[in-house]
């Protein structure tokens, strides 16, 4: 069977997906195991995959799914229906309120700032449950919340996890991380001052939305995007995403207080610090017990990694074993913060539990969708469904090939829903096709992960946690329709960006290594 045959084969669950969330309108817990039937019924009959192997690399997808992946999503919406519960929320509402009104502005910081820093410090869907929540119990339609969070989503996935996608494909290419992160925060410059000018023309329907606001807009970029690039360079893959949105939030929050006092909220009552700091209290002790449980501090990190269990689920030649943290993942670290945050509110340790337990009964429908999505992914990528996807693109583009690289990252993403597993599918390939093209390696490498945070927005898994943060199940196809456009003009800039850009950067690269 011809090269050709079997790329056409292997887009068929991704055809599937997208035709059955976007045009059917099939909720994501029934069109994501059909799509996983379809996945392996293809691995065995075309592909030749061992019936044990494709079952097993669908075990190891589901294992993943769950823990650490499902997890967290679990973990974040406890952490917010916890700030509920306490009425901690009303307190933020009130907050944001004091800062500003206006949707566009809260968008920017809540979506764009907030979310950003999410993603950086813990990754996995966190960075759309908890923001979307938050939008939604502001006022925002829930569907708009979610589709705006996962476009917010999207640059600041790169550096994600404290910097797990860019150390991964450093490892996975042999190249050396700093030159790669600083590569990476080049490319994705552009897309970081545009994507809140995209966010705030979404927020008022129109390119009149700007009005008024396009120096804040501008500046929500700016803040992000230049602080990302000098950490980037000097200081490696897992802090460039961290400084940046911390830097956007306090420009975005200060010009908001400075120049656009009229949008905040009329006679609001002024909120004392300590009820401030207690109703923040769950999500301010995520970020510092996440933080000292990173890599970031190994003599925390080390230790709590070995409360571990290795098992080898994938019986395939080129199936290695699966490590399951059972502190040192954000979820746990998540759920402990929450609980102490609580504790410290003065709610008792049952009631706490019981809003746990409300939280694992409402994501139900969103576990099934998860793990059929990323069950799929594994028998994808053990079958060689995603390579022979990869292999005619290159084929058939030649020279023209850096166009659509960052559309081989999204693809990766769009079908495993984590930038790190479409760096590690994919970033051996791009660094293959730099050298057949007499290209930097550095500049395709980070195409990879520039297409990739694209990607994000359309992933099932993605939509499946913004649709479970918000409880609007069954909306998926509706948010895949409103992401998939804006995902477009993402790949076809960053397209744009690769290609003319790479004669530009070719000295400074070859200066690099």
């Amino acid at each position: 069977m011809n090269n050709f045959v079997l790329f056409l084969i292997a887009m068929v669950p991704v055809v599937w997906l997208i035709i059955s969330l976007g045009v059917l309108k099939i909720p994501g817990q029934k069109a994501c195991p059909i799509a996983l039937g379809i996945t392996i019924i293809l691995s065995i009959l075309v592909y030749k995959m061992p019936i044990t192997e494709s079952l097993t690399a669908a075990l190891e997808g589901a294992a993943m799914a769950i823990w650490p992946i499902f997890l967290v999503i679990i973990a974040a919406v406890f952490t917010y229906n916890l700030v509920t519960y306490t009425g901690g929320m009303e307190t933020i509402k009130k907050m944001m309120s004091s800062v500003s009104t206006d949707q566009r502005i809260l968008v920017l910081i809540l979506a764009w700032g907030f979310g950003g820093f999410l993603e950086a410090i813990a990754g996995f869907g966190t960075a759309v449950a908890i923001p979307a929540s938050i939008l939604a119990a502001l006022g925002f339609n829930p569907v708009f919340a979610a589709i705006i969070c996962l476009i917010a989503n999207t640059t600041p996935t790169a550096f994600g996890a404290i910097g797990l996608p860019v150390s991964t494909l450093a490892s996975v290419t042999g190249l050396n991380v700093n030159d790669l992160s600083f590569t990476i925060a080049i490319q994705l410059f552009l897309m970081i001052v545009i994507i809140p000018f995209i966010l705030v023309m979404i927020t008022g329907k129109s390119l009149k939305a700007l009005k008024g606001v396009f120096m804040i807009t501008l500046m929500a970029g700016l803040s992000f995007g230049l602080p990302q690039i000098f950490v980037a360079k000097y200081l490696g893959a897992e802090l460039p995403a961290i400084v940046g949105s911390v830097i956007c939030m306090g420009v975005v929050v200060l010009m908001a207080k400075i120049f656009y006092k009229d949008t905040a909220a009329p006679n609001i009552e002024k909120i004392e610090t300590k009820t401030a700091v207690m109703a923040w209290l769950p999500f301010i002790l995520v970020f510092i017990i996440i933080i000292l449980c990173s890599s970031l501090f190994p003599m925390i990190n080390t230790p709590l990694k070995e409360l571990s269990t290795t098992v080898q689920i994938y019986t395939g030649q080129h199936g290695k074993p699966m490590t399951f943290y059972w502190l040192a993942t954000p979820g746990t670290l998540i759920i402990i913060a929450t609980y102490l945050g609580g504790l410290i509110q003065g709610v008792k340790f049952t009631e706490i539990t019981g809003i746990l337990k409300n939280t694992i009964k409402q994501m139900g429908k969103s576990a099934i969708t998860i793990v059929a999505i990323v069950a799929l992914a594994k028998v994808m990528g053990y079958s060689g469904m995603i390579g022979a996807i990869a292999s005619v693109l290159v084929l058939i583009t030649g020279d023209f090939y850096p166009l659509i690289a960052p559309l081989i990252g999204a693809l990766g993403t769009f079908v495993t829903g984590s930038d790190t597993s479409a760096n590690v599918l994919f970033g051996g390939l791009q660094v293959e096709a730099a050298n057949a093209i007499g290209m930097s390696p550095y500049w395709l490498a980070a195409a990879n992960t520039a297409g990739a945070t694209a990607g994000k927005m359309i992933s099932p898994q993605s939509i499946a946690v913004a649709t479970a943060a918000t409880g609007i199940i069954g909306s998926e196809g509706k948010i895949l329709q409103a992401t998939m456009k804006v995902c477009a003009i993402y790949v076809l800039i960053i397209g744009l960006v690769v290609f003319f850009g790479a004669p530009l950067m070719e000295g400074l690269l070859s200066s690099l290594g």
